[in-house]
């Protein structure tokens, strides 16, 4: 079975982690900061602020989307 090599990526986690580099039938494999992997932002430094900000924009356009289409935005709304 063959590896496509353009799709692997290295990510060094810890800070006493020899940042040493990889690689797969002599091509190196690129070596990134933060990862999305199942919906996840997993980032070298294990923080969960860019997984957060993201989530926060998402919901942010969301409303915005929202906000911009409804005309009657009362409680009184007749729902029948």
């Amino acid at each position: 079975m063959l590896f496509n090599t353009d799709k692997y990526k290295v990510l060094h986690f810890g800070f006493n982690n020899p940042h040493i580099d990889y690689s797969m039938d002599g091509v190196k494999l690129q070596l990134v900061k933060e990862e999305k992997d199942l919906g996840v932002t997993v980032s070298a430094d294990m923080k969960w602020e860019r997984q957060c900000i993201k989530a926060v924009k998402k919901a942010n356009k969301m409303l915005g989307l929202i906000k911009r289409n409804f005309q009657d935005k009362s409680k009184d709304t007749d729902h029948t």
